[in-house]
């Protein structure tokens, strides 16, 4: 708005900050405002440019700002109000600087950012309190930016030190000179990137099967032992759900007593079968050495009964060792 209104006419912003001067009179010491009869034409140029400036502030504002400016009767007073209400009061305006100020104090460069983002960043504060009447010389500037800087740019920061007059120094030139470095920069890291390359080790073929074969074998049995676990059933029970009739054709089925959940070999039916039948046996071999006895003298059918018996034990013994193999369910 104070470049629109420069470019128009120099008074008119004259006018407007300062106020129109109305035309007076002085009769008998005492001054007064002329009559609009009595203007002559300095007088009504004065007024008319005052007219022309209340002109441009009513096309430059929208409805609201148009409403609160309708009422004032000098451009002065217009520009005072939107003023006001645009960059606020003195309060405002301290409280507004303090807070930029603590900003432009504690202003860094950020981690991977680059000299120009950092500079729009610098110069958004800086022009805000430079509107609100708050400035800082160049020196002052080019010595913040260049504290901002982290610690990879320590070596520029002191080139530029020692080889520059940081009083006279434009900060347009030392931007330039920050972003020449960052180019450099950039462009030494692409190439050490593209030396770099991976490098494989080769393995021996013994090496590799036998890291191969203890790898197996501890997966392996560390797989058993979670399978094992009450963990590793439920796991299995909810990753490999099964139906209950592929469970029941799963479970072995005995030929003897055609029940499930154990093998002919393990069936009680055959078992008590196997000891009746030895029983009977061994009832009939009793008998006949009974009647063997009776037709035998006594000592000698004692000496060969007690034999005897004892060959009938071994025997019995041999045949209960024989018969009671069992074997486990992985070995059948």
């Amino acid at each position: 708005m104070t470049i629109f209104l420069q470019s128009l006419d120099y008074q008119l912003w004259h006018i407007v900050v300062n106020g129109p001067r109305m035309p007076t009179r002085t009769i008998q010491g005492v001054v007064s405002l002329k009559p609009k009869n009595g203007f002559n034409d300095n007088d009504s140029k004065m007024l008319q440019l005052n007219s022309k400036a209340k002109h441009v502030l009513f096309c430059a504002v929208g409805p609201n700002e148009f409403n609160r400016i309708s009422s004032c009767d000098m451009a002065k007073e217009m520009w005072d109000l939107l003023e006001v209400t645009y960059e606020g009061t003195n309060q405002v305006k301290e409280s507004k600087i303090s807070m930029l100020v603590h900003e432009y104090e504690l202003f860094l460069m950020h981690d991977n950012e680059s000299i120009n983002d950092m500079f729009t960043r610098f110069t958004t504060i800086i022009n805000s309190l430079k509107n609100l009447g708050k400035s800082y010389s160049n020196q002052e500037l080019v010595r913040k930016i260049l504290r901002c800087l982290p610690k990879s740019w320590t070596p520029k920061v002191t080139a530029i030190e020692e080889a520059k007059d940081l009083s006279t120094l434009p900060l347009e030139q030392l931007l330039g000179s920050l972003m020449t470095h960052e180019t450099t920069m950039k462009n030494h890291e692409h190439v050490e990137t593209k030396k770099k390359k991976p490098i494989a080790l080769k393995a021996s073929k013994e090496d590799s099967e036998s890291d191969g074969d203890g790898d197996m074998s501890l997966i392996t049995s560390q797989f058993k032992k979670f399978l094992k676990s009450q963990k590793g059933k439920k796991v299995f029970k909810n990753k490999f759900p099964q139906d209950e009739e592929s469970i029941k054709k799963e479970e072995p089925t005995c030929y003897e007593c055609k029940k499930s959940g154990h093998f002919k070999s393990e069936c009680p039916n055959l078992k008590k079968k196997a000891q009746f039948k030895k029983k009977n046996e061994y009832s009939k071999k009793k008998k006949a050495m009974v009647a063997t006895w009776d037709d035998s003298d006594p000592s000698s059918s004692e000496e060969e009964s007690d034999e005897e018996v004892t060959n009938i034990a071994f025997m019995a013994i041999e045949e209960e060792e024989e018969d009671e193999v069992n074997f486990s369910f992985d070995e059948l």
